[in-house]
This record gives structure tokens, sequence and C-alpha cells, in this order.
């Protein structure tokens, strides 16, 4: 989608796409979970084929390597980033003082925000609670994204929500928060918490994303702030990772900066 400035639409791809893992019965094979150790260089072209003709301003990626013997040391953030022609920030999404961040290939594992080269600045924030604590923070002209992958574990999503809301209220710039919220009960689980940020779904119909064979759980989000207008929400029928992917254009008043 092109920028012009002021009101020009923006699009914002979000996917979980499991360190380019695959997806089908066959991921499970030897062991349960032994797909975790194959990464794929033919899934990781067609997840990059599917987000390029997407032409988005925006991607969020969640659960990407960033350079492991999994992926022969490939960095899949920057592989995907180079064929878009974006920018591209990632971190490892366990903390500084995770046991994690000693350990083959997990210490590899992480989430990035690529976007057009207009970015002013990115910021790395953790969560005290959960194993997932990564949150980024990434600048635009018109808004403030912040990507995350909250924990699996219903009390640490928890408290993982109030230190989010206390983060994005000090934004000065309309919010976004994309990611994937592991929210098994959808948008009942973080009422609340859209209330209190002054929040709301771009995904109005409630249409689920995982898993993406039949999907039948709404865990992957696109929240949006008072100064956002979402013109479109869509999840395609894309079965390259064990989500789907989830695509929002939304467009943001020039006037919402000024009151922030």
């Amino acid at each position: 989608m092109s920028y012009s400035g002021g009101t020009a639409g923006l699009r914002l791809l979000v996917y979980n796409i499991r360190y380019a893992t695959g997806s089908g019965p066959g991921f499970h094979l030897p062991l349960p979970g032994a797909g975790y150790l194959r990464s794929s260089r033919r899934v990781l072209e067609g997840v990059t084929d599917f987000i390029h003709a997407q032409d988005p301003d925006i991607v969020g990626l969640i659960e990407v390597d960033t350079g492991s013997v999994r992926t022969g040391m490939l960095n899949q953030a920057e592989y995907v980033a180079t064929r878009l022609g974006h920018y591209t920030t990632f971190e490892c999404k366990y903390g500084s003082e995770s046991i994690n961040q000693f350990l083959p290939i997990v210490r590899k594992q992480g989430n990035a925000l690529l976007a057009a080269p207009r970015v002013r600045g990115e910021r790395f924030h953790y969560f005290d609670t959960g194993i997932k604590r990564l949150i980024i923070e990434l600048e635009l002209e018109e808004c403030c994204v912040f990507l995350v992958h909250l924990s699996v574990r219903y009390r640490h999503r928890q408290y993982q929500l109030g230190a989010l809301h206390d983060l994005i209220m000090k934004a000065r710039k309309p919010v976004v928060v994309a990611g994937d919220f592991n929210t098994f009960w959808g948008t009942h689980e973080i009422y609340l918490f859209m209330r209190a940020g002054g929040l709301r779904s771009a995904n109005v119909r409630g249409l689920p994303s995982y898993p993406a064979t039949r999907p039948r759980a709404e865990l992957d989000f696109v929240l949006v702030g008072e100064g956002i207008t979402v013109n479109q929400f869509s999840v395609p029928d894309i079965r390259l990772s064990d989500h789907r992917p989830i695509i929002c254009d939304f467009s943001v008043d020039p006037d919402a900066l000024s009151k922030r």
C-alpha cells in the first residue's frame, strides 16, 4: 500500500510462522514436537511469497528464528525483510536473565517487526512474568505499534496485560497492539484490558485464526486505539504454520496526534 501522509491507509500483517517449521501431522513425527527442530526453506519461501503478495506497510512476525543451527544460521526476519525492501527489528523473546538465553536454538527464537523505511525508532520492553516476555515497540510517523506474544498461562497473561496497559498509556501517538495473545477465550479474556486502554478489536466478527487447518480459537489480535479507523480485516486461509495470518487495513486521523 502506498503512503502519502495524513490519512493514508496502512496495512498491517501479523503472522505466527512457527519458525517456518511447517504444519500437518508430520510435524509430530517421530516424536511429539519434533518438527520444531526442522525448519524448512521451502516453508519460509512460501511465507515470504505470501507476505510479499499482500504488500504490507508493517509486518509483525511471531516465532522467528534469528539465526540458529535449525535454519543454517539464516535470520528469518532479515530474509523476509530483504525480499520486501523493509526495515526490520527483532529480538529474542526471553528476558536477558532467562536460562533460555544460553540454550542452543532456543536463544535464537524471537519476534520481529518489519516496516517501510519511515521508521522513527524501536524500543524493547520485557514483562516481569512468563517465559515469553518480549514487547517490541515501533514508532511510525502516524502511530506506535506494539508487538507481543503473551504467555500460555492464564495468570501470567493477566499480569502481562496489566504491564502492557501501563506501557501503551505512555504512548504519545495513536496505538496499535498486535500479536499472538494466546487467549483461548478470545476477546472475553481481554475485555477489561481493552476497556482500560481505550482499545477495540479490529476483528469485529471474531474470526478464529488457530489452528490453521480448521480454526476454532481467536488467538491473534490487532487492537486499535482512539484516532484509528479500521478499514478492513481478514484471516486468509493460509496453512504454512499452525496459525493463520491476520491482515488489518487502517488509517490514522491526522488530528489524533495533536490530541495525545
